[in-house]
């Protein structure tokens, strides 16, 4: 078995799912007592989120390269970035280092194509939402991805800041969740992305009516199947 090694904290809520998930799914693949070989490096997202706000975007990629070569150095083999907005400095994050990363885009794009979709509504930080990085990283797939309206994505972003990047989950925000995913679904969406690594804690497929792509799920079971192929 490979070492993933697990870039985190942003915020550290998602990174919790992540090494969660990646537990269960090697013990449900693999029996017994196995658990997945990691390293997990997991960062103060205040410091980031300042960042964020200033647009100190070249900052922020100097930290993330930084600790994907410390992770390379500590014996990963393959690397993940437990979130979707910072891999707007994917290519800022891999300079210099020699192990793969597995991008989230990439393998929630393969698992939507799979599925025979092409119309995915995307939730998820306003970066993500509003910035190329992402919808263009889905569109070279041959995805057709839609994003909400300005109110609805100004809704979003506020509560993964205040609410889910807190682990705060308020029944108000699931509905008002359930109200966009629901007009994007209006406008033609055949299926949902959950674009941000919390989104899950408020949106799955018992409350969407359409295929729901969990990338925080998609990309443990990508990074498994990655460590486990010899």
């Amino acid at each position: 078995m490979k070492t993933i090694g697990i870039l985190g904290g942003m915020s550290a809520a998602s990174t919790q799912i992540y090494y969660r998930e990646l537990c269960t799914l090697a013990r449900h693949r693999l029996g017994g007592l196995h658990s997945p070989e990691l390293l997990i490096r997991s960062l103060d997202f205040a410091r980031i989120e300042v960042m964020q706000a200033a647009g100190e975007w070249r900052e922020a990629g100097k930290v993330l390269n930084a600790e994907a070569l410390a992770l390379e150095r500590g014996g990963a083999d393959l690397l993940i970035l437990a979130t979707n907005t910072m891999h707007k400095l994917a290519d800022e994050m891999m300079r210099g280092v020699s192990i793969p990363l597995l991008h989230i885009a990439d393998a929630t794009a393969r698992r939507i194509r799979d599925a025979g979709l092409s119309r995915p509504g995307l939730m998820a930080t306003a970066f993500t939402m509003e910035q190329a990085f992402y919808t263009d990283r889905l569109a070279a797939a041959g995805l057709v991805p839609m994003i909400p309206v300005a109110a609805d994505r100004a809704v979003t972003h506020r509560i993964i800041y205040e609410e889910l990047c807190r682990e705060i989950v308020r029944d108000e925000s699931r509905a008002a969740y359930v109200a966009i995913a629901g007009r994007l679904i209006e406008r033609g969406a055949d299926c949902l992305i959950l674009g941000c690594t919390e989104v899950g804690m408020l949106l799955d497929q018992g409350n969407v009516p359409v295929p729901v792509f969990d990338t925080t799920l998609v990309h443990c079971e990508a990074a498994l199947d990655m460590a486990l192929d010899s």
